[in-house]
């Protein structure tokens, strides 16, 4: 009589803690690379600096990015402190991200990466996609001069946003430790003013190429509104 000889029983694989990549290095900005150098991760942070969005609408304004890659970048983006996943109250059932205090104080970085990167577009490619609210943080720097603060709505032939400018944009809320709303995705519930100009017009204006009186003052620019944003916008 044959007996069965009893296989082996096969080990598994030990399964170790994912380690994140890290230039270790004791250096801030090697350190702020750690959280933000992957690829999408600030273009993640740009979408959100709009407010808290779903995973299906950040994937349609990141054009080129996979759903395996996004959902990867947000749960990094949780776990080191970026980002938050919450639910909408009822009825939604959806839910949405939105950054932290400290991921909001990544603002002045993309607007200086916004900044910097200006004057490389100078022309669009076949192959580039274009969201009307991609030049709201380039369009925001060429605002900074404003005094009268409110709500713009900004027409694009790509689409519509609205800033947050004038006093107390671009800065520190006092008595807080967050940064405040820089744009909102379509139009203003209540505009203060609105503006209505092409994307070229839109990038000159970042790039320092022409100041906003004089866009205005030779059409380029149209102001709509009565109170007093719209005056100074104006020029009266």
């Amino acid at each position: 009589m044959f007996r069965l000889r009893r296989m082996p029983r096969q080990q598994q694989p030990a399964v170790r803690p994912v380690r994140r990549r890290s230039y270790d290095q004791f250096c801030a900005t090697a350190r702020a690379l750690d959280s933000v150098g992957d690829r999408w991760t600030l273009l993640i942070v740009r979408e959100l600096l709009g407010g808290p969005r779903r995973y299906t609408d950040l994937h349609a304004d990141l054009p080129g990015v996979s759903t395996d890659v996004l959902a990867s970048r947000l749960k990094d983006m949780e776990q080191t402190g970026l980002a938050l996943r919450r639910k909408l109250p009822p009825p939604s059932a959806a839910s949405v991200y939105e950054l932290t205090v400290r991921g909001r104080a990544l603002r002045p970085v993309l607007a200086a990466l916004a900044a910097w990167g200006a004057p490389v577009l100078a022309e669009r490619r076949p192959t580039d996609a274009v969201r009307a609210h991609w030049f709201a943080l380039p369009l925001l720097g060429a605002l900074t001069g404003l005094t009268q603060g409110g709500v713009l709505e900004v027409r694009l032939d790509e689409g519509e946003f609205h800033l947050h400018v004038g006093r107390g944009a671009g800065t520190v809320l006092p008595g807080a430790e967050a940064y405040g709303p820089v744009y909102g995705y379509g139009p203003a519930d209540r505009p203060d003013a609105r503006i209505v100009l092409d994307a070229e017009v839109c990038l000159e204006l970042a790039r320092g190429g022409a100041g906003l009186a004089e866009a205005v003052k030779d059409g380029r620019v149209e102001v709509f509104g009565e109170g007093p944003l719209a005056a100074e916008l104006r020029g009266a």
